[in-house]
Order: structure tokens, then C-alpha cells, then sequence
């Protein structure tokens, strides 16, 4: 069995490129998928991490490009509840990823991951502090 040891980020605006930057002066094993290569420049001159240009509902994307089974984290942060709802489901259902954190704008989103391990994200009530100190088992909400 393959070791999980990297943390993939899909999606790179504000939120995305914010965990991704931040993950990644921590040390961590960090990639990031975004379509659009433009996006990139959001993240810190600092990253250390690998950008795949693609789209992360394509299985290959998941599978060749990001290594999905080697995947101990990931914070799905896309434009589209729906898209972030979609591969969430996929991480947690086909490829068993540990830890599933999705972005959710529409807080009614919920219901649809409530029998997972799946946590979302809801920018509009947490700050990117408040979910590092989730990921560390803090029990802030």
C-alpha cells in the first residue's frame, strides 16, 4: 500500500492559494489544481509545491497527475458547490482520501455529506486560522 503523505488543494483563488501558501511554509508535501494557470499567481513566492493546470473531475487528472492514492488531505476550494460536492464525494467514495475538507457557499450543502467524514468549509464563517486549528484537532467551530 502506497504511503499518504501529500496534501492536494483544487481550486486556486483567494481560499485555495491561501491554504495551499500557507500548507506549504509548514513543509508540507502540497499540490495544487486549478484550470486555469493564471490562477497560480495568487499563491506566495514562497511555495514549495507542484501546480497541475487541469481539471480535477477527470479521473486522469486525479489519478496520474495528482496521485490520489497517495493523498492524506484534501481541501476541494473551486468556484461551484456542485464541482466541490462532485469530487468530494469521489475522494471520499472511490479513492478513500483520510481527510476531505469542502468549500461550500450555500450552507444547505450539508446535508449531502452528512453520513461522511467529509468537513466543509464555509468561507463566510471561518477564517483560514480557524481551519488550520480544526485540521489540528482544535475544537473551535
Amino acid at each position: 500500500m502506497m504511503k499518504k503523505n501529500k496534501i492536494l488543494i483544487i481550486g486556486s483563488g483567494r481560499l485555495g492559494a491561501s491554504i495551499a501558501s500557507l500548507l506549504s511554509s509548514k513543509g508540507e508535501n502540497i499540490m495544487i489544481i486549478d484550470k486555469n494557470a493564471a490562477s497560480y499567481r495568487k499563491l506566495a513566492d514562497s511555495f514549495s509545491g507542484y501546480t497541475i493546470v487541469g481539471d480535477a473531475t477527470d479521473q486522469y487528472i486525479l489519478e496520474d497527475e495528482a496521485s490520489i492514492t497517495e493523498v492524506k488531505e484534501i481541501y476541494i476550494t473551486t468556484n461551484s458547490d456542485n464541482t466541490n460536492l462532485f469530487i468530494a464525494h469521489v475522494c471520499f467514495y472511490v479513492y478513500d482520501v483520510p481527510e476531505i475538507y469542502v468549500r461550500f457557499l450555500d450552507t444547505d450543502k450539508a446535508k449531502l455529506i452528512e453520513y461522511t467524514t467529509i468537513r466543509a468549509i464555509y468561507p463566510s464563517k471561518l477564517s483560514i486560522t480557524d481551519l488550520l486549528e480544526k485540521r489540528n484537532g482544535g475544537s473551535k467551530t
